[in-house]
């Protein structure tokens, strides 16, 4: 029998299973949430050490900050956040939680932070360990995707995924929430290689060297870190902003996959097999 005619019993639009992440990629994705989850929860425990961030060489109590999260002393205290000197009520979110059944002066509350309780040296070790695991995993991952080819063939746009028309259509494409189908949902789009790409690249390279500028060994070896980044507590400052963009990028990434098809997507990132479906040769 022909290939011809073999195809002339296939019935269209079928569902059809693709090999869409490598098992490195499905580790590395996977170990990289768990350490990005204690990361998270471990830096809001240090930063409740000292809820204050600043610009340059500034830093002790007294110091202009650029950012505030506390309460008052009033009688009845509030919790509030403070932006570049404007000030906003953050009571029962940021600033003012209630410990034990007392409200208490905690920038982010107990159930947001490891450990739970106020714990600098704790949150510390936690943090440490993490970071150096998250390290490794990235370097794992970053060396994979050279030697295999992985960014050339899957992360790298071309020229015509960046022009302005074809970024605009998917912009409004995802605004209207129309995933791709077909031949197309076998690759990532332009916009998703843009922004892993932005991650990988620019986002946590700039997380990890700010918070190694924050080490006083790191300092003492590299001293010129301390000048890139204008003072410790530029860096610190910038560790912050980076770690919240991260933040913002894995709710918008999560809201994604829920969107496109959950278990559609989780099954691919657990087992590799992602579905698609052909709508057919003359289709």
């Amino acid at each position: 029998m022909s290939a011809e005619a073999s195809n002339d019993n296939i019935r269209y639009p079928r569902r059809v299973f693709i090999r869409r992440h490598s098992v490195v990629t499905r580790l590395t994705h996977w170990l990289n949430v768990l350490c990005l989850s204690f990361l998270l929860l471990s830096g809001l425990q240090i930063f409740n050490a000292h809820p204050e961030l600043y610009w340059g060489h500034y830093g002790a109590d007294g110091d202009p900050a650029v950012l505030t999260i506390g309460a008052n002393d009033a009688a009845e205290p509030s919790g509030f956040v403070r932006v570049a000197g404007v000030q906003i009520p953050t009571t029962g979110v940021l600033g003012l939680s209630n410990v034990d059944g007392e409200p208490t002066a905690r920038a982010f509350p107990s159930w947001a932070t490891i450990p739970s309780f106020q714990d600098l040296a704790a949150g510390r070790r936690w943090h440490f360990f993490f970071a150096w695991l998250f390290v490794i995993n990235g370097i794992v991952y970053l060396g994979f995707s050279a030697l295999s080819g992985h960014f050339r063939r899957d992360l790298a746009p071309t020229a015509r995924e960046l022009s302005p028309s074809h970024l605009g259509r998917e912009v409004l494409d995802h605004a209207r929430l129309r995933f791709p189908k077909g031949e197309e949902a076998k690759h990532y789009n332009a916009l998703q290689k843009l922004t892993y790409l932005a991650v990988m690249l620019i986002l946590l390279p700039l997380m990890v060297l700010t918070g190694l500028t924050m080490s006083p060994g790191v300092d003492a070896a590299f001293p010129a870190l301390v000048d890139i980044f204008g003072g410790r507590q530029s860096a610190r400052t910038i560790h912050f902003i980076t770690a919240s963009a991260l933040v913002i990028f894995v709710i918008v990434h999560v809201a994604m996959v829920v969107l496109s098809g959950t278990w559609n997507n989780i099954r691919s990132m657990i087992t590799g097999r992602y579905a698609i479906h052909e709508e057919g040769p003359n289709a």
